[in-house]
C-alpha cells in the first residue's frame, strides 16, 4: 500500500520535532517551514555539476588566499589585502597571517545556488555555514527506492564531517568540540543532533557553549560524563566579529597559536568577505585570478559569479569608471548616479560584505527592486557612508526560475501547489585537499519573495536523482 503523501509529510515532520529540529509551535517561526513529501529532483546532468562545482570552490579559495599573501608582501596589487582588511582590528588579521596558518582554508565549503531559466548562478560562499545537520537529518527521512539522495554515495554528513575533522589532526579517533556561541544559537539544535549521532557510532564529538570549554596547559579540555576530554579540533561554529563577545575566545586562539589545537574555519577574516566577488570579477586582476585558478576555472566561475561591485565612497578622476557598471549603456563614473534608478533599473542587490551581524543569514540584504526609492537611497548612502569600516557590497540580482512544489498545509491537513523559486546550497568537505558532496539542501521560496532563506513560508529538502525504472 503507498503511503498518502499528507501521512509522509506529518512523519517528516514528527520526525524533525522529536530530533529537536522542527518547532511545534507558531511561536518559534525560526525552526518552522513547510513539509513536502518528496525530495527536490535534479537531473543526472545537474548533479554532476554540483560534483563538480566542489573543486573548482576549492580551487578558488586557494587562489583567494594565495592573491591576499601575495598582496600584503607587496607582488600583486596592494589593495587587494586593503579591501579584505579593512574594519578588522589589527592583531586578529596578523593573527591570520601567522606562518602556520598561511596555506589553512575553510574545510565545509557552502555556496548560495540560484536556479535560474538559463542554468546557475553562485550569489555568495559561506566559510562557517550553518544547515549542515539540519540537511543531514532531511536526508535520512527522505529515503526511498524510487530514488538517490545526492550525497550518500559519499557516507553522507556526518561521516564526511568526522572525515574531514580527522584529517586535520594527527590523533587517531580525535576529540572534535563544535563550539557554537550565543550569535548562532539558532544553530545550536542542529549540532547537537550531529554531534549526538557521530557519538552514537562510537566517534567523541560533542556541542558545546564556549563557557564549557577549559584551558589548561597542555591545551583546551571539555567535560563528558565526569571525565574531562582534551579538544583535538575545535569546529569554530562563531562569527569573528563576535569575538569579544564571546566567553574564552582569548584562550581558544591562544591554544590555536601555540599548536595544541587544531581550529577549523581558520581565523582568517579575509576569507569570509564576500567582496572577494567583486575582486574576482575587476578588470585590473583578470590576468592574477587566471593565472592562480587556471584558464578553465576562470572562465567557468566568471560565468557563475554575479557581476559585483565594492561600495567605495572614494573619490574617483573624471576620467574614471565603475568597471562593468552601467546605466542605459553608459559607463558609471559616481556612485550618485544609482540613487534616481527606476524599479527597473535597479534589478541589483546591496549587501553588507563581512564582519557584521548583518553580514550572515539575509539580515542585511536588500533587493533594490523589492523596496521602495527612498529606501533604495537610504542603503546605498548607508553603505557609501560606513566605507570603510564597514564594506558594502552591490551585485546582480540573478532571477530565480519558477518551479512548483507541493507542500502540506498544517491548517487545513491538505496538500497544496506553490509556485517558487530555489535556491540549492550544497556542502562540501575538504578531506586531504579532495571536496566531497556530501548533500545538498534545496530552499523553494513564495515566487514574490525576492530574497530566497528559510523561512516560515519556505518549503526546505534534500535534493536527489530520480532512479530510473
Amino acid at each position: 500500500m503507498i503511503a498518502q503523501p499528507e501521512n509522509i509529510c506529518v512523519e517528516i515532520q514528527t520526525s524533525l520535532t522529536r530530533s529537536g529540529l522542527f518547532a511545534d509551535t507558531e511561536a518559534d517561526l525560526g525552526n518552522r517551514w513547510r513539509i513536502s513529501p518528496e525530495p527536490y529532483f535534479l537531473s543526472s546532468e545537474d548533479a554532476e555539476f554540483f560534483h563538480q562545482l566542489g573543486p573548482k570552490l576549492l580551487k578558488f579559495y586557494s587562489a583567494w588566499n594565495k592573491l591576499y599573501l601575495e598582496s600584503v608582501k607587496g607582488t600583486s596589487p596592494k589593495w587587494f589585502a586593503q579591501y579584505l582588511d579593512a574594519g578588522k582590528p589589527q592583531e586578529l588579521i596578523e593573527f591570520g597571517r601567522m606562518k602556520r596558518f598561511r596555506q589553512t582554508l575553510p574545510t565545509i565549503l557552502r555556496p548560495d545556488v540560484i536556479v535560474t531559466e538559463d542554468g546557475f548562478a553562485v550569489t555568495e560562499l559561506d566559510s562557517v555555514p550553518g544547515g549542515f545537520g539540519l540537511t543531514a537529518e532531511l536526508m535520512s527521512l527522505y529515503k526511498d527506492p524510487a530514488w538517490q539522495i545526492i550525497g550518500d554515495a559519499e557516507g553522507g554528513i556526518p561521516s564526511m564531517f568526522y572525515n574531514m575533522a580527522e584529517s586535520l589532526s594527527k590523533e587517531e579517533k580525535p576529540c572534535i568540540a563544535i563550539v557554537v556561541s550565543d550569535e548562532a544559537q539558532d544553530y545550536r539544535s542542529e549540532m547537537q543532533w550531529l554531534a549526538a549521532i557521530l557519538k552514537k557510532q562510537g566517534f567523541p564529538v560533542y556541542t558545546v557553549h564556549p563557557r564549557e570549554v577549559q584551558f589548561r596547559e597542555e591545551g583546551l579540555f571539555i567535560q563528558d560524563e565526569g571525565k574531562w576530554l582534551r579538544v583535538d579540533v575545535l569546529y569554530r561554529f562563531f562569527e569573528l566579529f563576535d569575538l569579544k563577545n564571546i566567553p574564552k575566545s582569548e584562550l581558544m586562539m591562544y591554544a590555536a597559536k601555540k599548536g595544541q589545537v587544531v581550529t577549523t574555519p581558520p581565523y582568517k577574516t579575509c576569507l569570509e568577505e564576500k567582496l572577494c566577488f567583486a575582486l574576482f570579477h575587476h578588470p585590473a586582476l583578470k590576468a592574477n585570478w587566471e593565472k592562480a585558478l587556471g584558464s578553465e576555472t576562470f572562465n567557468i566561475l566568471s560565468h557563475l559569479i554575479p557581476e559585483t561591485w565594492a561600495l567605495d565612497s572614494r573619490p574617483m578622476p573624471p576620467y574614471g569608471v565603475i568597471p562593468g557598471l552601467e546605466i542605459k549603456g553608459t559607463p558609471v563614473q559616481d556612485w550618485q548616479e544609482l540613487m534616481g534608478l527606476t524599479q527597473k533599473e535597479r534589478e541589483m542587490v546591496i549587501k553588507p560584505s563581512g564582519f557584521s551581524p548583518e553580514s550572515w543569514g539575509s539580515r542585511g540584504v536588500v533587493v533594490g527592486h523589492d523596496v521602495s526609492g527612498e529606501v533604495w537611497q537610504e542603503t546605498l548612502t548607508k553603505g557609501l557612508q560606513q566605507f570603510p569600516d564597514q564594506t558594502s557590497i552591490l551585485q546582480k540580482f540573478y532571477k530565480g526560475k519558477r518551479v512548483p512544489v507541493s507542500y502540506l498545509d498544517r491548517k487545513s491537513g491538505q496538500m497544496e501547489t506553490m509556485q517558487s523559486r530555489v535556491r540549492l546550497t550544497p556542502y562540501y568537505f575538504v578531506v586531504e585537499n579532495t571536496t566531497h558532496l556530501a548533500g545538498i539542501l534545496a530552499t523553494l521560496c513564495p515566487q514574490n519573495k525576492k530574497k530566497i532563506h528559510g523561512m516560515a513560508d519556505a518549503v526546505m529538502m534534500p535534493c536527489a536523482i530520480r532512479n530510473s525504472r
